[in-house]
C-alpha cells in the first residue's frame, strides 16, 4: 500500500512530539530521520524560570503575553511545584492577559484567569503591533517565551515607554545526542532527504549552528530548494527565512496541518513519465511508483532514472550521466546503472541506448 509520501524521506528536528510526528509521516508513507536539534530543559530544574517567576511575583505585570498554551500552563503548573502557584496567579491576575492564539486562551482560561486580548492571526507581529500603539510607560510587561525570544515584542514595548520581562519557558540547550543531530545535518547538506520539518525556531537556527562550517552549504541546499524546509507556523519560519530560504507552511499552526502540508508538497517533486510502453513511472525520492507499485533501486541507477526523467526523452550523453552518479569513474559506470536501472523496474526498454551518443528514457 502506498501513501502520499511513498519514497520520500522527511527529517525531524523536533524534540516534544517527535514521536507523535513521526508516525503521522510514517503513516502517509515517509521514510524519516528523527534527531533532536535542540534539547528543552525540564522547568522544574530551571534556575531562570524560578527567578523570573519570584520577580514577577515581587512586582507584578501590568500586561502578561501568553505565546503559548502549552508553556503558560506548564509555567503555572510547576509554579504550584515550588509553593508559588497562587501567588502567581494572583499577580497575574491582577493585570491584563493577552494570548498569541486559542491554546495560548485556553491555558489561561484553564488557570482560573481572564484573557484581555488575542491576537488574531496567532502571530507574534499582531502583539507587536498592538504593543506600540500602547502607553506603557511606566509598566511592566512580561512576555512568557517558549524557546526563543520572540524578538519583535521587546523592542516594541521599549517603544512603547514600557519595560520587558521575559518569562524563559522551556529554554533550549544542545542536543543530548549530537551526533545523531550532526548527521542529520550532514543528511540535508548532502541531499539524501526530501524535506526538513521544524516545529520551533529554536530547531531552526540549531540546525545550521550544527552543521558548523558547512552552515553555508546546507543553506544553499535549503535555498535552492534541493530539499524542502517546512515550518509549522510563521515564528518557526522566520530564522530560514531570513536567510532566504524558502518555506512552506501550513494555513494554521498545528502539527498535523505541517504533516499534511508536507505530504502536498513533496508529491509535486516527482518527475513523471509516461513510456512508450504504457508504463508510468513516478521517480521521488528514494525509490520508483511503477504504475502505482513501488520498486527500490540503488543509489546509481535511481540517479541516472531521475537525470533521464527530467530530460522527458532528450538524448544525455554518458559524461552527463556520468556527473550525477554518487561514486561514478567512467563510462562503464553509467553502463552498469542503466542495466541494474532495467533490471530494477523490469522494464528492459525503459531506457534505450543511442549508439555514439548516450542514453534516453523510452517515453511516448
Amino acid at each position: 500500500m502506498t501513501g502520499p509520501l511513498t519514497g520520500f524521506t522527511v527529517a525531524v528536528t523536533a524534540q516534544r512530539r517527535a514521536d507523535e510526528q513521526t508516525a503521522m509521516l510514517v503513516r502517509r508513507g515517509a521514510r524519516v530521520v528523527a534527531a533532536p536539534t535542540v534539547r528543552i530543559v525540564p522547568l522544574p530544574d530551571d534556575r531562570e524560570l524560578r527567578a523570573a517567576t519570584e520577580e514577577l511575583i515581587a512586582h507584578p505585570p501590568d500586561i502578561t503575553v501568553a505565546t503559548t498554551g502549552i508553556g503558560f500552563r506548564g509555567w503555572l503548573e510547576t509554579a504550584e511545584g515550588w509553593g508559588l502557584g497562587e501567588r502567581l496567579r494572583a499577580a497575574l491576575g491582577g493585570g491584563r492577559l493577552w494570548a498569541r492564539g486559542p491554546k495560548a486562551v485556553g491555558a489561561i482560561r484553564a488557570a482560573g484567569l481572564d484573557e484581555e486580548w488575542s491576537a488574531p492571526g496567532e502571530v507574534g507581529w499582531e502583539i507587536a503591533e498592538r504593543l506600540r500603539g500602547e502607553d506603557l510607560a511606566g509598566q511592566r510587561v512580561a512576555v512568557q517565551i517558549h524557546g526563543d525570544p520572540l524578538n519583535e515584542l521587546l523592542p516594541a514595548i521599549e517603544a512603547a515607554g514600557g519595560t520587558g520581562v521575559t518569562v524563559p519557558v522551556y529554554r533550549c540547550a544542545p542536543p543530548t545526542d549530537l551526533a545523531a543531530a550532526r548527521q542529520l545535518a550532514d543528511m540535508v547538506r548532502g541531499r539524501r532527504v526530501d524535506a526538513v520539518t521544524f516545529t520551533s525556531a529554536p530547531a531552526a537556527k540549531a540546525l545550521l549552528r550544527i552543521a558548523g562550517n558547512r552552515a553555508e552549504d546546507l543553506t544553499a541546499v535549503l535555498r535552492d530548494g534541493g530539499v524542502i524546509a517546512a515550518a509549522v507556523g510563521p515564528v518557526t519560519a522566520a530564522p530560514l527565512e531570513r536567510l532566504g530560504i524558502p518555506v512552506v507552511q501550513p494555513d494554521r499552526p498545528r502539527l498535523g496541518a505541517l504533516v499534511r502540508t508536507v505530504a502536498a508538497a513533496l508529491p509535486e517533486r516527482a518527475v513523471v513519465a509516461h513510456l512508450s510502453t504504457g508504463e508510468r513511472l513516478d521517480v521521488r525520492g528514494h525509490l520508483v511508483l511503477v504504475d502505482g507499485e513501488p520498486r527500490a533501486l540503488a543509489p546509481a541507477p535511481m540517479a541516472v532514472l531521475r537525470e533521464l526523467a527530467a530530460a522527458s526523452g532528450r538524448v544525455l550523453s554518458r559524461e552527463r550521466l556520468l556527473s550525477v552518479l554518487p561514486r561514478g569513474s567512467d563510462g562503464h559506470a553509467v553502463e552498469m546503472a542503466v542495466n541494474r536501472l532495467r533490471d530494477g523496474l523490469g522494464l528492459r526498454e525503459c531506457v534505450r541506448t543511442v549508439i555514439k551518443r548516450g542514453y534516453r528514457i523510452n517515453v511516448g
